[in-house]
């Protein structure tokens, strides 16, 4: 009987340390997470948020070296979304360096204007509704314009208005 007593008892020893042992674990994890959360992920947000502010910096240096503009005109373009038909009204602006490159892009307006066409109906109504994705299309609209230019010169890309309707 004192053996059964004593089997018993350390069967009961060996619950509680395995329960023990199963805090400590669980702590380990809690703690191994928290510190991943503040030392990994905010320091991600904190660089996402760094990278916005240095974007408005430029956007506010660019504002102050503000080129020469060239109106490109409107666009109202399908859409390549297949679940619905929706077109797209845009007003293009760009910015250039100099009055030579605007007279430039005067004399290739109809080149300018189908290569900003042809890369506008590529495009989806999920692609152009995040900011990402109309930043895309201002550095594309960019690519195409200055491939066209024998010298580039294009600074940057202004949408004056912009519209995704729904048939």
């Amino acid at each position: 009987m004192a053996e059964e007593t004593k089997e018993q008892e350390e069967k009961k020893g060996g619950k509680k340390k395995f329960i023990i042992l199963l805090i400590i674990i669980l702590l380990l994890l809690g703690g191994g997470a928290a510190a991943y959360k503040f030392l990994v992920l905010d320091k991600q947000k904190e660089k996402k948020s760094e990278k916005k502010a240095q974007k408005i910096v430029k956007e506010i240096k660019n504002v102050e070296d503000l080129g020469v503009e060239f109106d490109v005109g409107t666009f109202i373009v399908n859409l390549q979304d297949r679940d619905a038909d929706r077109y797209l009204k845009v007003s293009v602006v760009l910015e250039v360096q100099d009055n030579k490159i605007k007279a430039e892009l005067e004399k290739r307006k109809p080149q300018v204007k189908d290569a900003i066409t042809t890369l506008l109906f590529t495009k989806s109504s999920k692609e152009l509704k995040t900011e990402e994705g109309i930043e895309q299309l201002k550095e594309e609209i960019i690519k195409r314009v200055n491939a066209i230019l024998p010298i580039g010169g294009v600074k940057n890309v202004y949408f004056t208005d912009f519209v995704i309707q729904t048939a």
